[in-house]
């Protein structure tokens, strides 16, 4: 036990105590170590990734369940990592190599990769260092890259295994495609966004027809017109049916195409007529397909135009729909061009336009790995929290489109499928093979793709463990139990770990998906370097502390609701710290340099020597507990870290800690003693409660107390368990005296309010009758007298059950009896008489402003109902104020 600073110092205090837990590898784990197991797996932030507050949202929520587990005895992991990110963290190093004047290509690809490794070692690790800042008490010892040897060797098992199984295959299909990038993108990777742009009507001559014989199609990319191959109309559009069979020529380049029907195409968009453009629409692609149409690509890998352009050949897409937009204005071709909203793909890492392009590339069948995980979630063996997402997953599922998996980039997994130069056998392989399965010669050649960076993320809960291998720790943490995620990666990645736990591991990967909210400024917006309201996690430490910004961020958590935040909601995290800091000292401060009774954890209270004040404290104690165990179990972050506040600031420091200084100053021995057990006792279960929430201050605490001497650190320190029913009676706590201590924290507040409501000044010492309301309580008042005192600063305090006051006096009622002030020679009676006849003018004028508005028919019939509503209650709280201060001025004679 050491004598605490007067102030809390938060930055000696974190990077102190969490260099300690790494030294004496306190979150380390394995399969040994007896308890049940309870895993989290980190969702891998990017390599590239630098702290924000949806990751320390994110990431407290997952420290928090890991710590509570530990504490509770189980064989808690929390297996860190992090992402390669491919296009990400290609995109880094290219825009470095740029500012030196150099392109990737200039290196060669395995220059270039080496490049990336060496950036991945100087920066990679940023993220990594400012998780340990925000306090993640995670296995670092587990720490796993998607790249490395472990992981990759699982990737190739996955890939040639589906290879195998024919669920891997290769072919042309329309891929979302970033020109930037210069890659495919999955559909989950290319994020539509609302775009204000424009609906082109555009005339098409019919062949062999009038000057005036021509129809008109409506599109939004009239740069992909160049590639149309067709126009079609519905079967049963009988304003088309004339022109069945009929040929067409294409604006701008007079190229012969045919007039087709398909199903397909709806009567009601548009003119009812849609150009078919195979090479750059998925729907065409498939009507395409239908009537054997040969599709013609017009974009090349960078968005630029083609020779099958025409005249166009070399212009950006963009600057090609300006261009022709002009040529068909100045041809007579445009009909109309109308204002259109729609919802345009964009690259989710760089957010170029993504063009749909027809492109060969590789696909994983995800149907038949679908339905078990389907079925997993629709019987509850995983259930979402919050359930809403439960329907979103289904939906999907349910709907499933193959994945496209291959990525035109260097930085990443790259595809293990083989051709023999020889024989052109191709083959998928782990490793690196030295010759060809089918004819045994050696100049083999390498898929030059890499694949989709999530296709290793949907393997980590297994990966980490070494999978393929089937080692101990793999037994021990799989399946893993909770996975704290947002909603935006669910189909990216949470659909597709279940879906790989089945296929490879025979069963679920974990129980719980938890999705939380986003992370929103105080105004309700999504935070953006453009909005400029974005909040650093790492200056909030810096200014206000770690604990301060996990428990500020938990006590706005509600289940799966955003979260709104300032930098001044940290100041009540800041606060919380503070004040459990002053609690300590304060206790310190009652045995100076005694360490804490040896059975602080479960102290031998005698029933007897409880007074009520001790019985709600130690009753209370168990509430918050349960409460904790309750909310922590449901997920419900706010709720724990609220239940917790609550009690630690209210029922702890602002009664018990106030109730006990009498016993302190009192020259009683043994009631000395026995108050100074049970707030030892309730301050280290505080402690506890609260080392999820706030590890660091609580560590520091439960040195400085001496609890250290029982368990050494609080991070392995046992989880407070509430006493049951037996356990409760066996200390006494029995409600009737629980409820008696609520009433009389009522009695005391009503008996503050009162002494401030007549103006009497904190140091000025009333004297305080009560007419209880019983001769039980009576009792029970009188035997609390000294308290009750020293809690209204009275110089008297009498309790008689048949009180009647000789003349008017300030009085105000309580759920134990009516309180009465006697304040004779204390305020200046006229004084008071007056300011209160000022404040009822005061009031009567508001009481006649509201009428106003309410007798205005005019008012009430068109405003709004709340509107209304608001001005009638308003009225009711004047009138009661005036009440209230009609009786105080009768009390000072008015």
């Amino acid at each position: 036990m050491s004598e605490l600073p007067k102030t809390y110092d938060p930055k000696q205090v974190e990077a102190k105590w969490y260099a300690e837990w790494l030294a004496r590898g306190l979150f380390h784990s394995d399969a040994s170590r007896a308890g049940e197991p309870y895993c989290i797996v980190i969702p891998p932030p990017n390599v590239t990734g630098i702290l924000h507050m949806g990751h320390a949202l994110n990431n407290t929520i997952q420290d928090v369940l890991t710590r509570w587990q530990r504490m509770r005895g189980r064989n808690a992991i929390w297996v860190p990592g992090t992402d390669h990110a491919g296009i990400a963290t290609q995109n880094v190093v290219e825009r470095e190599l740029k500012k030196q004047g150099r392109r990737r290509h200039d290196l060669g690809r395995e220059a270039f990769i080496e490049k990336v490794w060496e950036w991945r070692g100087e920066k990679g690790g940023t993220i990594i260092r400012q998780l340990k800042t925000l306090g993640c008490s995670c296995d670092w010892d587990r720490e796993r890259f998607t790249m490395d040897e472990g992981l990759s060797r699982a990737v190739e098992e996955v890939f040639v295994r589906l290879y195998d199984k024919g669920l891997i295959y290769r072919g042309d299909y329309i891929v979302n495609w970033c020109p930037r990038c210069t890659t495919a993108l999955s559909d989950e990777e290319s994020e539509h966004k609302e775009s204000h742009g424009h609906l082109y009507h555009i005339r098409y001559r019919l062949k062999d027809g009038g000057p005036g014989d021509r129809i008109v199609v409506a599109t939004t990319r009239p740069e992909t017109l160049l590639g149309d191959v067709a126009v079609a109309m519905n079967p049963k559009d009988e304003r088309y049916r004339h022109l069945a069979g009929r040929t067409l020529i294409l604006p701008a380049l007079g190229r012969e195409i045919p007039f087709i029907q398909d199903d397909y195409v709806d009567p009601a968009f548009g003119t009812g007529l849609v150009k078919v453009t195979p090479a750059h629409d998925p729907n065409d692609f498939d009507m395409g397909r239908r009537h054997d149409l040969a599709p013609i690509n017009v974009m090349d890998d960078h968005g630029v135009m083609n020779e099958a352009a025409g005249p166009y050949a070399g212009l950006d897409r963009f600057e090609c729909r300006k261009r022709l937009l002009a040529d068909l204005e100045r041809d007579g071709l445009i009909e109309k061009i109308e204002d259109h909203v729609n919802a345009v793909g964009h690259c989710y890492r760089c957010h170029t336009v993504v063009e749909p392009r027809l492109s060969r590339q590789w696909f994983v069948r995800m149907k038949p790995l679908a339905g078990p995980a389907a079925e997993a979630v629709r019987s509850g063996e995983i259930r979402f929290v919050p359930d809403r997402w439960t329907g979103v997953y289904l939906q999907w599922m349910d709907n499933i489109r193959d994945w496209c998996i291959s990525r035109q980039i260097w930085w990443g997994h790259r595809i293990p499928v083989f051709t023999c130069e020889a024989c052109g056998h191709v083959w998928a392989a782990c490793g690196r093979p030295a010759r060809c399965p089918a004819c045994a010669a050696t100049a083999l050649r390498q898929d030059p793709d890499v694949l989709d960076t999530w296709f290793s993320s949907w393997l980590w809960p297994f990966s980490v463990f070494g999978w393929p291998e089937k080692g101990a720790d793999l037994a021990c943490y799989y399946p893993t139990q909770t996975l704290v995620t947002a909603s935006e990666i669910i189909f990216f990645w949470v659909a597709r770990m279940i879906m790989a736990g089945f296929e490879f591991m025979g069963g679920k990967p974990f129980s719980t998906v938890y999705i939380h909210g986003t992370v929103r400024d105080d105004q309700g917006r999504k935070m953006s370097k453009s909005l400029g309201n974005s909040i650093d996690p790492l200056q909030i430490i810096d200014t206000f502390s770690a604990d301060a910004l996990r428990s500020s961020l938990m006590m706005l958590t509600a289940t799966g609701q955003d979260v709104y935040i300032s930098n001044d909601k940290f100041e009540v995290g800041r606060n919380f710290a503070t004040k459990i800091w002053n609690a300590a000292r304060y206790l310190q401060m009652q045995a100076p340099g005694e360490p804490p009774p040896a059975d602080f954890e479960a102290p031998a209270l005698d029933p007897a020597a409880l007074a009520p004040d001790d019985v709600h404290i130690l009753a209370k104690l168990q509430d918050a507990i349960a409460a904790c165990d309750d909310a922590l179990e449901k997920l419900r972050f706010n709720d724990y870290a609220l239940a917790a506040y609550d009690f630690v600031w209210h029922q702890f420091c602002d009664w018990y800690v106030e109730y006990s200084k009498d016993a302190f100053q009192g020259g009683d021995p043994a009631r000395r003693a026995t108050v100074l057990s049970a707030m030892h006792h309730v301050f280290a279960s505080s402690l506890r409660l609260l080392h999820p929430l706030m590890p660091f201050v609580t560590e520091e605490l439960w040195h400085g107390m001496g609890y250290a001497a029982k368990h050494d650190t609080i991070v392995r320190a046992p989880w407070p368990v509430a006493r049951d029913g037996a356990g409760r009676a066996a200390w006494g706590l029995d409600p009737a005296t629980v409820a008696y201590v609520e009433d009389k924290h009522d009695l005391i507040r009503v008996t503050r309010t009162l002494r401030a409501d007549v103006g009497l000044q904190p140091r000025q010492e009333a004297g305080v009758t009560i007419r209880a309301a019983s001769a039980e309580i009576a009792a029970r008042l009188e035997a609390d007298r000294t308290s009750i005192a020293s809690l209204t600063r009275a110089g008297t305090v009498r309790v008689d059950a048949a009180f009647e006051p000789p003349h008017a006096m300030p009085s105000a009622v309580s759920r134990l009896g009516t309180v009465f002030l006697s304040v004779e020679g204390l305020v200046d009676t006229a004084a008071e008489r007056a300011k209160l006849q000022a404040q009822v003018a005061q009031v009567d004028a508001g009481i006649a402003q509201v009428d106003g508005k309410l007798s205005n028919a005019n008012f009430v019939q068109r405003a709004k109902p709340e509107a209304v509503e608001q001005q009638r209650t308003k009225r009711a709280e004047l009138v009661a104020k005036r009440e209230k201060l009609v009786a105080l001025m009768q009390a000072f004679g008015g």
